[in-house]
């Protein structure tokens, strides 16, 4: 299948794609620092450059594109063009995060991540509920990491008790030594 743009227009719709100060992200921002939680954006000094860090609290939030970071939900679908660059991209950004996600959690970090779908989509969340999540990840939890995605995303059930897709450790996300550390 050939592209349906001019390669000077693909070019300049992919230079558009922001990698950070995205609407999902400032979403996030915006409604955390209206609960009074303040935070440092992409610290220099840690792996990844995570974008939203709580230093007194010993916590950080990852705000994940579904497509670019290829997550299992309906946002994300292999494009039709160019297949081999997209699964290599795609799966170097996979595995960096895996990276990226070990060694901040062994530096001792709380990591929450947010996916996009858990924002927009036939799946999303209401927005003051993935707020108080993250608020709460942050402020008051023990757990070490967390991951919120649409509730379709990883087969969440429809009821509402359980509208947020939870896993300690995301099978997509996290090495085989994590997961046999026990931690969660």
């Amino acid at each position: 299948m050939t592209d349906v743009h001019t390669p000077e227009r693909r070019r300049h719709n992919m230079q558009s794609v922001r990698g950070r100060d995205t609407k999902p992200e400032m979403l996030i921002r915006s409604g955390l620092h209206a609960r009074g939680l303040r935070y440092r954006l992409h610290h220099r000094g840690l792996p990844g450059k995570p974008d939203l860090v709580f230093p007194k609290h010993r916590a950080l939030i990852l705000v994940h594109g579904c497509f670019w970071h290829g997550h299992a939900c309906p946002l994300f679908k292999w494009p039709k063009t160019r297949q081999e660059f997209w699964h290599e991209k795609i799966e170097g950004n996979r595995t960096r995060d895996r990276r990226t996600i070990e060694a901040l959690h062994q530096a001792g970090w709380r990591i929450l991540i947010v996916w996009e779908c858990s924002m927009r989509g036939p799946k999303r969340l209401v927005l003051q509920d993935l707020l108080n999540e993250a608020e709460h990840f942050v402020a008051q939890s023990e757990r070490t990491f967390r991951s919120l995605a649409g509730s379709e995303a990883t087969g969440g059930s429809s009821e509402k008790s359980s509208r947020f897709s939870i896993n300690a450790r995301p099978e997509s996300i996290c090495s085989e030594k994590v997961r046999k550390n026990g931690t969660n």
